[in-house]
């Protein structure tokens, strides 16, 4: 089985501001000497991972990540009859397993029962928590050190195995991610640019003001974004407990959260959803590397177009360092629109093949 599965993307967005900095402007990075539009893996991955297809390919296998388990706790012992005192210590002991909390001692705030960083939950240990919750309405008696021993270490969180995570009050149940994932950029240069808009207010007739009920502007740009993210398999398959069934259904389900799922940043006013147009997919033992050399030298349209253009300048450089190399993948999968060559379902085979059932 080959460890390493590199996935390539060209995916063109329309006017989008898909991933805000401090002052609510597109992200962006100098690449190349140019200015260029980026998102950041983080706002990808969740994206990703909270999206409703990978809900849908990977139910019961999805962990919850937050710093408000303590809420939900207390809730579930007040509802079960716990007085209020009882349940506020016992809802602290069981979220404190998790991490260390805000406040030393309760101070009868909400705060008081959230854990300083969040947390990802993975689904056994939710399970665990809720047994445990069930157990303290039914006996009235407070927890044991045994019953607090909620932590898991081996589990089936699809989402925790691609993309790990950091207990730091308890490093032995860290989770090492599986996947990395690049910030898209454009493979173009690129200017961030100004919507001055206004809104109208309904009931003012114009009588005495004929002006707008708000008036308003956002920043906003559209462009073509090279994404690579690599994938480790053997490591998914460690991670996930040698499940190899589950394994390739988390790798089908990244693959195509990467190829159609766009970050939800201001849809409602871009509705700037898009699909890649182009996905190379490769596999091998070597060590893995990025293509975005192919962009630094800003693309530009030209006679054939942007896309084209693009997907010719990453196909160039990715043979130019094969042949460096020596290590390049022969095999490659690739989903061409331009060219209507392949199509996801086969990126996605390729991706999956050689794993096994398990």
């Amino acid at each position: 089985m080959e460890c390493f599965v590199q996935l390539h993307l060209l995916t063109a967005y329309p006017p989008s501001n898909l991933n805000r900095d401090d002052l609510s402007r597109p992200k962006t990075a100098l690449v190349g000497g140019a200015e260029r539009l980026r998102i950041s893996s983080q706002s990808l991955k969740r994206a990703w991972r909270t999206s409703e297809l990978f809900g849908d390919r990977l139910a019961g296998h999805i962990g919850t990540r937050t710093k408000r388990l303590g809420d939900d706790v207390l809730k579930q012992l007040t509802e079960g009859g716990v007085a209020e005192k009882k349940a506020r210590d016992w809802a602290r002991r069981i979220a404190n397993v998790f991490g260390k909390l805000k406040k030393s001692k309760d101070d009868g705030s909400t705060e008081a029962m959230h854990i300083e960083q969040l947390a990802h939950f993975s689904p056994e240990e939710l399970a665990a928590i809720d047994q445990l919750v069930k157990r303290l309405i039914e006996s009235g008696k407070e927890p044991t050190d045994e019953d607090l021993d909620l932590l898991r270490k081996h589990h089936t969180a699809a989402d925790i195995a691609l993309f790990g995570r950091m207990l730091a009050d308890d490093s032995g149940f860290n989770t090492e991610a599986a996947c990395q994932v690049a910030h898209a950029i454009t493979v173009h240069k690129v200017t961030v640019e100004d919507d001055f808009y206004t809104a109208v207010d309904d009931l003012n007739r114009g009588e005495e003001d004929m002006g707008a009920g708000h008036i308003g502007d956002t920043e906003f740009g559209a462009g073509l974004f090279y994404l690579y993210l690599c994938l480790d398999r053997q490591l998914l398959l460690d991670n996930l407990g040698g499940d190899a069934q589950l394994a390739s259904r988390t790798i089908a389900a990244l693959v195509e959260s990467a190829a159609t799922v766009a970050p939800t940043g201001k849809q409602n006013s871009f509705a700037s959803r898009a699909r890649a147009s182009y996905v190379l997919c490769e596999k091998s033992d070597a060590q893995p590397r990025n293509l975005s050399v192919a962009f630094l030298k800003p693309v530009e349209a030209g006679r054939d177009g942007l896309l084209a253009n693009a997907i010719e300048a990453l196909e160039k450089e990715r043979e130019r360092l094969d042949r460096a190399y020596g290590d390049g993948d022969t095999n490659a999968t690739v989903m061409d629109t331009v060219k209507s060559k392949g199509s996801l379902n086969e990126v996605i085979a390729y991706a999956v093949e050689g794993m096994g059932h398990g």
